[in-house]
């Protein structure tokens, strides 16, 4: 019978999560693939142009606001939030799994490469968080526009 250290069961549980994300991440990228998108998401950059906009509480279009609604319901989706997750896991498996390799040795600056990928993911991550929280604003967005089409028939 074999035993198992900290580390090596630690490096199996990320394993086990890096592939439960990994298809919670395929799941819901098919889903965005498969749905009908805003017109104007197809231009380059619009997708920022339109969050800065709704972040400095500039007017906005129709076509402005779809978009930004599709983005920031993608963005607020727990499903979206398996992408980082998946990448923060292969970090932990890494580091874990250099660990266990080690049996106890002084870990090298090798051994914590998998930092990187821990940190990308809680950048994305943040980033996500930031875009989720327009909601507020994006209602009060809808409402001020729909008051604009109402001055203008």
């Amino acid at each position: 019978m074999t035993t198992s250290s900290l580390f090596g069961i630690l490096t199996i549980i990320a394993l086990v999560l890096v592939f439960v994300f990994a298809t919670i991440a395929f799941v819901f990228t098919n889903r965005l693939l498969n749905r009908k998108n805003a017109p104007m998401s197809e231009e380059v950059g619009s997708i920022f142009a339109v969050l800065r906009k709704l972040r400095k509480r500039q007017p906005m279009s129709t076509d402005e606001l779809t978009l930004a609604r599709q983005v920031v319901s993608d963005r607020r989706s727990l499903m979206a939030y398996s992408i980082p997750a998946a990448l923060f896991s292969i970090g932990c498996f890494y580091v874990f799994g250099s660990l266990e390799h080690l049996h106890g040795a002084t870990p090298s600056e090798r051994t914590f490469l998998g930092v990187i990928p821990m940190l990308t993911s809680t950048n994305l991550a943040i980033r996500m968080l930031r875009s989720a929280s327009l909601k507020g604003r994006l209602q009060k967005e809808a409402a001020s526009l729909k008051a604009r089409l109402q001055k203008v028939s």
